[in-house]
């Protein structure tokens, strides 16, 4: 018989050991925090305990995977172009820098998408950093019109449309619907952000909250109330992991493969 290979991965925080024959085809696989042995078939069922044995942390469940979920069935039947969830961070700014760089600004000039993509995978980064407490986060949803959702965060705490506005070192303001940071003309960016998650809200047939997350100010004031808007600082965002009880993990699990379906957001 061909020697079996054990080879660890991890993914999201989560880390599988797949077994696998000479010709790399998998024929197994271990998740240690489900504690199951995942068979494709019975005829080597000996053979790959006998080469996970020495990677066993206790007491194991042993069989063929379980059977897919509506939400692990939608997501299968996705074709590669319709799914968002391979996006990175920034995925639109970069590709847009990448088919113009800037070459054409003034030399002294600093391009400004190249800080709001450093923001965007600040971002981007700390929100996928949540996976492990039941959190998904999809990056760069495009909308009809050319909008854009920077990141989209669904968890036991409910459903996020998050903007991220670079503001290194700068002093912020925000008077809704304003926000004026540093010297930079004042925006109203709060207008927008609500439409985006009353956007996300409609395309998703549930409640979105929108937050903005400013990203390296030097200080943050708030002029009066903000209206629906959660305002944080990307140093917060691990505390959206204290947020419960809105959504559970089988509804989380739907609302993520909805949402990671191009085709969701083609008519908001």
């Amino acid at each position: 018989m061909s020697a079996l290979r054990v080879v660890p991965t991890r993914r999201h925080g989560r880390e599988r050991l797949y077994v696998r024959l000479a010709d790399g085809r998998n024929i197994a696989w271990y998740d240690r925090e489900a504690a199951r042995v995942n068979l494709l078939g019975e005829d080597r069922r000996d053979d790959v305990l006998e080469a996970l044995h020495p990677f066993l942390t206790g007491p194991v469940t042993v069989g063929p995977p379980p059977v897919p979920t509506p939400a692990e069935l939608a997501r299968l039947s996705l074709h590669p172009d319709d799914d968002l969830a391979p996006n990175r961070p920034g995925e639109a700014l970069l590709i847009a820098l990448d088919r113009d760089p800037g070459g054409a600004l003034p030399r002294l000039r600093t391009d400004p998408r190249r800080a709001a993509l450093d923001a965007e995978r600040t971002v981007g980064e700390a929100l996928d950093r949540l996976d492990g407490a039941g959190w998904h986060a999809l990056h760069s949803i495009a909308l009809p019109g050319g909008d854009r959702i920077h990141h989209l965060a669904i968890g036991p705490g409910g459903l996020f449309a998050v903007h991220a506005l670079p503001v290194r070192k700068l002093r912020v303001v925000v008077a809704d619907p304003v926000v004026t940071a540093g010297r930079r003309p004042a925006v109203p960016l709060l207008r927008r952000i609500r439409a985006d998650a009353g956007r996300a809200s409609y395309a998703l047939t549930a409640e979105v909250r929108p937050v903005l997350v400013l990203v390296g100010p030097a200080r943050v004031a708030l002029d009066g109330a903000v209206r629906e808007v959660r305002v944080l600082a990307e140093t917060d965002l691990p505390g959206l992991t204290r947020l419960g009880g809105v959504l559970k993990p089988a509804d989380v699990e739907a609302l993520h493969a909805m949402a990671r379906d191009r085709n969701t957001w083609a008519r908001v």
